[in-house]
This record gives C-alpha cells, sequence and structure tokens, in this order.
C-alpha cells in the first residue's frame, strides 16, 4: 500500500463550500456502505484500500483523494460526482442511480451527507439457491414499510413477516436481515438514520 500525500488530486486553496463538500464524503461513503450491507474489511479486499484508511476516511480523519475515491467509486458502482455532491448543472430532473446487491436494486432518495437517509428497495424475490441470510449489526436506526409483497425479518432471535402497508423500526445495532418471503417480488420505502435517528411522526 503506498502513501498518498495530503492534497494528491485535489487544489490546497479550498473556499468554505469545498470544504464542507469533502467534509460531507465521509458520512456519504459510511452511508453507502451499510446501505450495501458491507463490512470495511470487504471493501478493503475489493478497493485494496486498507480498513484503517477506510475507517479514518469515513470518520473525517483522512482527506479524501482522487486515488481514493476513484477505487470506492468503482466498487461501490456510483459516479465520483456523487460521492463528492458535486453540484447540479441546471437540470431540475432527479438522477437516481440504482445500487445492485444480492438479488435487490437500492435507489437513493436523498442525497444528505447528515441526518435521515431515504432509498426505495426493489426484491426480485427469494431463490432455492439464495445463500443463507446473515444477519448483521451497525451503529443506526432503520425504518421501512412494505410498499408490495411480503418482507421476512429477522432481528435477533425473533422472526417477523411484514405485510405491505405495514412498517418497522429498529436499532440497528441487533443484529438484523431483511429479504422476500418467498419467490414474489418485493418493495419496500426504507429510511436510515446512521446516528440512530429515530422517524418522528406528528399528528395534525
Amino acid at each position: 500500500m503506498h502513501q498518498h500525500s495530503p492534497g494528491a488530486g485535489w487544489h490546497t486553496a479550498e473556499g468554505p463550500s469545498e470544504r464542507d463538500a469533502l467534509a460531507a464524503v465521509g458520512p456519504r461513503l459510511r452511508t453507502i456502505r451499510t446501505v450495501r450491507g458491507s463490512t470495511l474489511a470487504e471493501v478493503g479486499e475489493q478497493t485494496g484500500i486498507s480498513t484503517s484508511t477506510l475507517s479514518r476516511l469515513e470518520s473525517g480523519g483522512r482527506k479524501p483523494t482522487l486515488e481514493l475515491l476513484l477505487p470506492l467509486a468503482r466498487a461501490y458502482g456510483v459516479p465520483l460526482d456523487e460521492l463528492v455532491n458535486a453540484p447540479a448543472s441546471g437540470d431540475p430532473r432527479i438522477h437516481i442511480r440504482p445500487i445492485r446487491r444480492d438479488g435487490q436494486v437500492i435507489l437513493p432518495l436523498s442525497r444528505g451527507a447528515t441526518g435521515v437517509h431515504a432509498f426505495k428497495q426493489v426484491y426480485r424475490g427469494a431463490r432455492a439457491d439464495d445463500p443463507v441470510p446473515r444477519q448483521r449489526t451497525h451503529p443506526g436506526h432503520e425504518w421501512f414499510t412494505v410498499l408490495s409483497g411480503r418482507i421476512r425479518l429477522l432481528l435477533g432471535s425473533a422472526e417477523h413477516v411484514i405485510e405491505p402497508g405495514e412498517a418497522v423500526e429498529f436499532d440497528t445495532r441487533v443484529p438484523h436481515w431483511f429479504g422476500p418471503v418467498d419467490e414474489r417480488p418485493a418493495e419496500l420505502l426504507s429510511l436510515f438514520g446512521p446516528d440512530g435517528e429515530r422517524v418522528h411522526v406528528t399528528a395534525t
């Protein structure tokens, strides 16, 4: 692993907006990795970047450089400008770039680096050769509602079947996994707070 100079790939005279953009890269990388269900070690194997460097990059302790961001953009399947939240070109249309992983398509619906993140997740349906569900843990709080199909939720030692129109929320530090119950496709809307933010519903 070769060393990266602190300013490699970026100009050094950054204004406030550039500093803000660079500071937002770490949280955005952490959110993308968490949504994909990948560990730092798995991303490190894909990119050749050490887990310590990835951890510092996500926490803001390491400055993002092109040498680091290019392999991450390839591994996550997202354009580089999305990682750095490049300003819009004036086109008012929302260009959603899907993330594909393990039989599902994840559509990011929000672009903010902090706060609650919104996603639509589309599952192709369970298959006999699918791997055995593996529960994961990570910091954060998740809320989702099922739009169509049925979702199986493993939460710790409990198992639940979530029907269309039903919603659940849980602390993602509890071991969890969710996916389609059977071969029918399923869709859900998900809100994820990487720092433990919960969904608040206000009655009017």
